[in-house]
């Protein structure tokens, strides 16, 4: 037991060390406008497609909790067996953003800027553009070496909440972290394959899901029930604003997805929930955290991994797509 309480002592020591040599400004001095370069390809992209805030939101989370922030899930694999060739990063979208923000930020100042941190910085100036909050993230993230289709494996929107949180857990993230950044959910869509369940047949009940709202279940079916799968947003109030209003639609059982309602009816999450619901300026200071933390997961510093020329390819002769 002492050698399994030391070892993970030591694995904590060097997450933590790895995250303290990020710092705000990384690249004052080495590429002083790459911060700024990178938040006016986002303020263009935003003045035609306010939804790139939640698809950004989606791809830095989805990169985070697979190998940590390493932009592994820009890797492009002929054979389809990296990380964004898995099923749940199919509809993961927002890829040519990052390619011309790296495009922009490589004129510049070659091999300087990680895709890891475009990634970063790009979701933070989105989030801000949509109405959430302003934050600084530190940045000096580098890009990883490993793309695996095999090592996908995100928390899935039928888990309970303790399923959940023993994904956010195991990166070092709180429960309140969890409710937090699922808040993400203001201004992302789902597509109906992911929640039919609940409009009629729940769990084999030949009954809609009891926790969702009648009328809300009964619009759905209507928009589901068509063959092409089309996506409904999961905030049907505030679309495009990173508010608390998702909250407020949980309280009254408006949640789509199985687990954001689940959120309002857990009793560990419950008062979390509440608590947003009730001040979105508390939201909004606790989303900043989230993301700084949720950026800090896994990273790579110093000399490890690359700094990529292409954000979707590894360096000539040093990637690897399998360890």
């Amino acid at each position: 037991m002492e050698k399994i309480v030391a070892v993970f002592l030591v694995c904590c020591s060097i997450v933590g060390l790895a995250s303290a040599q990020l710092k705000v400004g990384f690249y004052s001095s080495s590429c002083s406008r790459a911060e700024s370069m990178i938040q006016e390809v986002v303020k263009q992209r935003f003045k035609t497609d306010r939804s790139i805030t939640a698809a950004l939101l989606r791809m830095h989370f989805h990169d985070c909790f697979v190998r940590g922030c390493d932009a592994s899930i820009l890797i492009h694999s002929e054979s389809q067996d990296a990380e964004k060739d898995a099923f749940p990063n199919e509809t993961v979208r927002g890829y040519d953003l990052i390619d011309i923000a790296k495009k922009a930020v490589e004129a510049a100042c070659p091999s300087t800027v990680s895709c890891a941190d475009i990634i970063t910085l790009a979701t933070r100036d989105a989030v801000a553009l949509a109405g959430g909050p302003k934050y600084d993230v530190p940045t000096g993230r580098r890009d990883g070496l490993v793309s695996d289709i095999n090592e996908v494996d995100l928390p899935g929107p039928q888990e309970s909440v303790a399923q959940a949180f023993s994904a956010f857990r195991a990166k070092g993230l709180t429960l309140n972290d969890m409710v937090t950044l699922l808040g993400a959910h203001s201004v992302g869509v789902s597509h109906c394959s992911f929640f039919e369940d609940r409009l009629a047949n729940f769990q084999g009940s030949a009954k809609p899901d009891a926790t969702m709202d009648p009328a809300l279940a009964a619009r759905l079916r209507k928009i589901c029930g068509t063959a092409s799968d089309p996506a409904v947003f999961l905030d049907q109030g505030t679309s495009f604003v990173l508010d608390n209003q998702f909250y407020n639609q949980t309280l009254f059982k408006r949640g789509i997805l199985e687990i954001d309602q689940k959120l309002a009816r857990d009793r560990s999450t419950g008062p979390i929930v509440w608590g947003f619901a009730s001040d979105g300026n508390a939201f909004q200071r606790s989303f900043a955290i989230a993301m700084v933390k949720l950026s800090k997961t896994g990273v790579l510093v110093g000399k490890a991994g690359e700094i990529r020329k292409n954000c979707r390819a590894f360096n000539p002769k040093r990637g690897l797509r399998h360890v």
